[in-house]
């Protein structure tokens, strides 16, 4: 509430600043309202009981322009109207909003705790539409900074990401197991981690911000080795003893459901600690570690699971390709892993 006085009345009056000052703080109060004739009562009989109102602070322009600074004999008062200006201005004048080298008045919007940044910038983008159809001629709008822009580019980011592991998590299962049907199961299992990633956030209590877009990005990648290595012992097993997609899958998990376990564990031991971080530390990394961990437990879970009963579902006994560039890689992968195994036996022999 700005009050600009005018020294030349004030003067005519004999009217100072303090007298000014004083008849705001005097009428400018927080009163403490009671009743009268309530009991404890005098002797007398008291038949009525007359509550007491009290007008608290002011807040109207027009409701200070009333303030009396002076009270007259003759039965006239001087208000604060009379020498002065009221009206509901700046904080402060020391501040000059420029946009582009223009004059502008900036306006800043700030989120309430635990609300949702997408909403409350889709919200005002929303209502500045509406407003800007009654804008005076020669006045604009523009936003010239706006967070959320960061929050929409990362989720774009996840959504690229998901699909480039996607893409890859095909081709490399194919490449090596060179059957269509293997490959449609990895492929299967990263959506439904994911998704349950997501949920797992929701009830406790996470939102889709910075830090768990960030766990999220890195956990695509590790969703799906947990199903790799299920479906691709279940297809050595098909193809070494020439079983049954079922008999595979049995004999499978019996050999990879502790290796998967641990898989797990050794995951969750390196992000869960996170997790229980004080200080500003735990802040930050909280959330990511969080999203990682239920990643790898939704991994894992899924291996044990869903993926031996789409090996079931969807393997069938088939013939590896036979095209030229298959049988030069995998003649190029025998031999190096020949390589390898030669070479790490040599070394363990030898006691290095």
């Amino acid at each position: 509430m700005r009050i600009w006085l005018r020294p030349d009345i004030m003067s005519q009056l004999k009217v100072t600043v303090d007298d000014v000052a004083g008849a705001i703080r005097s009428q400018n109060s927080q009163y403490a309202a009671g009743k009268i004739g309530a009991t404890p009562t005098s002797s007398s009989p008291q038949e009525l009981v007359y509550n007491v109102t009290a007008q608290g602070r002011l807040s109207q322009p027009e409701e200070f322009e009333n303030i009396i600074i002076r009270a007259n004999p003759d039965g006239s008062s001087l208000r604060l109207k009379d020498v002065a200006r009221v009206e509901l201005g700046a904080k402060d004048y020391n501040f000059k909003g420029t946009f582009n080298g223009k004059e502008a008045v900036l306006l800043g919007v700030f989120l309430k705790p635990y609300s949702n940044a997408l909403d409350v910038a889709s919200d005002v983008n929303d209502v500045m539409a509406e407003v800007k159809a009654a804008f005076p001629q020669g006045l604009k709008h523009s936003t010239s900074y706006d967070t959320t822009r960061f929050v929409e580019v990362s989720i774009s980011e996840v959504v690229k990401t998901l699909a480039e592991a996607m893409v890859l998590v095909f081709l490399v299962v194919f490449l090596f197991l060179q059957n269509w049907r293997a490959t449609l199961i990895p492929t299967l299992a990263v959506p439904v981690s994911l998704l349950g990633t997501f949920a797992g956030l929701y009830m406790l209590g996470y939102s889709i911000n910075t830090l768990t877009l960030f766990g999220m990005v890195l956990s695509i990648g590790i969703v799906v080795d947990d199903a790799i290595v299920v479906l691709e012992n279940v297809e050595r097993i098909m193809h070494e003893e020439g079983v049954s997609a079922r008999e595979a899958a049995i004999k499978a998990m019996k050999e990879v459901s502790g290796p998967v376990i641990a898989i797990v564990l050794v995951l969750c031991s390196v992000f869960v600690p996170i997790a229980f971080l004080g200080g500003l530390t735990g802040e930050l990394f909280r959330q990511f570690a969080i999203t990682i961990s239920i990643s790898v437990f939704l991994s894992g879970v899924v291996a044990l699971t869903m993926t031996p009963a789409l090996c079931v579902l969807i393997l069938k006994q088939e013939h590896k390709q036979t095209s030229a560039f298959f049988l030069w890689f995998n003649r190029k992968f025998t031999a190096i892993t020949g390589k390898y195994v030669s070479t790490v036996s040599f070394m363990v022999r030898r006691g290095f």
